[in-house]
C-alpha cells in the first residue's frame, strides 16, 4: 500500500458525531503509552500528522483520519493509564465499545500492545469482543527496537502463547526503525481487498 494522502477529519465521543462516510476504517487500539500515535505516524510517514505526547493518556477522544480518499484509519482512545481520573477512565470503555458495537464500515482493528509487557485484563477483554463477533484483527507488538533480536524472540512466543496465536500472525513493530511498517501496511491492504468482496 502506497499512501500518498492524509487527511485529518474530526474527533468524535459519540455515533452521532461520526463521519458520514462508507470508505473501509481500519481502528488502532492500545493501552496507553503503547506508542499508537507514533504508529500511525510512521506508517502514513508523517511526524506530527497524529498527536503524541510524553504524557500518556492524552488521546481520550475518537479520531478519524482519511487516507487515499478511500480508506480510513481510526485513533482509538488509549486505556489502562491509572494517573487520567477516574471519571475519565470510566468513559473510555463505553465510548470504544459505542464504536466497535455501531460502525458499520469498521472492517479490522489493529491492536498495540508493548513487546516488554505482557497483555492484561484489558487486552484479552477487548480481543474476546473482537472474536465473538467475528472481527478480524492485527496484533503488534511495538517498541521491539527496545530488546535485543533473541529477547524479541522470546517475548514474541511468550506473548503468542498469552494470547493463544502463531507467532506469524503478530507483527513486531518499531518506530525507530521503521520495522514492520511494510507488514503492517500489507495486513490493512488484505483486509481492505477482503472488504471489497463482501
Amino acid at each position: 500500500m502506497i499512501i500518498k494522502t492524509i487527511e485529518f477529519v474530526k474527533s468524535a465521543v459519540k455515533p452521532s458525531q461520526y463521519p458520514e462516510y462508507d470508505f473501509p476504517e481500519i481502528a488502532f487500539a492500545g493501552r496507553s503509552n503503547v506508542g499508537k500515535s507514533s504508529l500511525i505516524n510512521t506508517l502514513i510517514q508523517r511526524k506530527d500528522m497524529v498527536k503524541t505526547s510524553s504524557k500518556p493518556g492524552c488521546t481520550q477522544l475518537i479520531n478519524f483520519f482519511l487516507i487515499n480518499e478511500t480508506l480510513s484509519f481510526v485513533d482509538l482512545p488509549g486505556y489502562g493509564y491509572a494517573k487520567v481520573s477516574k471519571k475519565i477512565r470510566s468513559q473510555w470503555q463505553p465510548m470504544v465499545n459505542l464504536y466497535l458495537s455501531n460502525r458499520q464500515n469498521l472492517m479490522g482493528l489493529v491492536l498495540l500492545i508493548d513487546i516488554r509487557r505482557n497483555p492484561e485484563k484489558e487486552e484479552h477483554d477487548l480481543v474476546d469482543w473482537l472474536e465473538t463477533h467475528e472481527m478480524p484483527y492485527l496484533v503488534i507488538l511495538t517498541k521491539s527496537d527496545k530488546l535485543s533480536k533473541t529477547k524479541q524472540q522470546k517475548r514474541l512466543l511468550s506473548i503468542c502463547s498469552q494470547m493463544n496465536r502463531e507467532k506469524e500472525s503478530v507483527i513486531l513493530f518499531s518506530t525507530k526503525t521503521k520495522k514492520g511498517r511494510d507488514s503492517v501496511l500489507g495486513e490493512i491492504e488484505n483486509l481492505i481487498d477482503w472488504y471489497d468482496d463482501k
